[in-house]
């Protein structure tokens, strides 16, 4: 490689960091203020806590604790890592922990809104305080197993003279290909598909509410689906071109040197996008409540939480009023 390539490559480098900085720098600003208003209120301001408030507690946790080690990536990325191999391994185990939570509780979110829509008496049976505490406890338990299966493989690597906490040792390229295939499965195809699933089917439902709930609906499910899309699908995407790069590392080399390249140079910001998602949800709170309340303050997302929490009422348990309970889900939706 001579002079002319290093200094290129160099330079760009240099403008990943930066980008990677800034994203993770934005992210903890509006992040971590936003996900700690929403756990202080769901704590100190709720008189009873929903299955719906309950998910989007524990998700505002994972992302907090996800945002947190911010700082030390950024200082990392600005100038090098300092802390050791097995910090490395702890924050990456806490991340891989909170981003498979942050998942599977978006998902859970959108398999509620499908039971409130399509079956608003069955899901009374699951709202009691132990069924509740078991769906959280699952949650929990398959993302600590998740993010466990990374620590083996975590250590740090040297890039353009700097120290990152970036690099994965696989013992062999099939283990890779296995443990990246699995990450991508686990961590959005299969999410994926159930949140499509769930909110096409409660668009279906759109068609019966009042035109003012039905765009405000709409725009929600859009919302919540795109977000998804636009902060997870980059990261997974790298993972697949890195999975194809091994599989024809043998039958064409060039086109796996191309494709490393590509890897090498987008999964810095693709991972950085990933922590966007974490500040996202409060965002899309106070915008929910805006729609609900007039001028309603970020700080008063109390109200909004109140209303997801109230109970089926008595009215409600009548049959004869059942689509009425059906449109009063779809608005709902509108919280999440």
């Amino acid at each position: 490689m001579n002079q002319a390539e290093e200094s290129s490559m160099h330079s760009m480098w240099n403008i990943v960091r930066s980008v990677v900085c800034v994203i993770l720098s934005l992210s903890f600003i509006i992040g971590t203020p936003g996900n700690c208003i929403v756990i202080w209120t769901v704590c100190t301001k709720m008189k009873q806590a929903s299955p719906s408030v309950l998910l989007i507690l524990n998700l505002a946790i994972a992302d907090v604790l996800v945002l947190i080690t911010l700082p030390i990536w950024i200082y990392s990325f600005a100038d090098s890592w300092i802390f050791g191999v097995v910090i490395c391994k702890i924050l990456v185990f806490i991340i891989y922990c909170s981003m498979y939570a942050s998942i599977f509780l978006i998902t859970a979110l959108s398999l509620e809104r499908l039971m409130a829509v399509f079956y608003p008496f069955t899901i009374q049976r699951y709202k009691t305080k132990r069924k509740i505490a078991l769906i959280m406890f699952l949650i929990w338990f398959l993302s600590i197993t998740f993010g466990i299966s990374v620590i083996p493989f975590q250590e740090t690597e040297e890039m353009n003279g700097q120290l990152l906490c970036t690099c994965r040792n696989y013992s062999s390229n099939g283990q890779k290909m296995l443990y990246l295939l699995l990450e991508t499965l686990a961590g959005f195809v299969i999410p994926f598909l159930i949140i499509c699933t769930c909110y096409m089917c409660v668009a279906r439902r759109i068609s019966r509410m009042t035109y003012q709930s039905k765009q405000r609906s709409e725009r929600l499910i859009a919302s919540v689906v795109v977000a998804f899309i636009l902060c997870w699908f980059p990261h997974h995407l790298f993972n697949i071109l890195d999975i194809v790069s091994v599989r024809v590392e043998l039958s064409n080399k060039e086109m796996s040197l191309a494709l490393d390249e590509i890897v090498d140079r987008g999964v810095y910001i693709s991972g950085a996008l990933v922590f966007i998602s974490s500040c996202i949800n409060p965002l899309l709170y106070a915008f929910a409540a805006r729609r609900f309340q007039s001028h309603l303050r970020f700080v008063k997302i109390s109200k909004l939480f109140e209303q997801m929490s109230q109970t089926v009422t008595e009215e409600d348990k009548r049959k004869s009023v059942v689509l009425t309970r059906q449109e009063d889900a779809l608005v709902s939706t509108e919280n999440l």
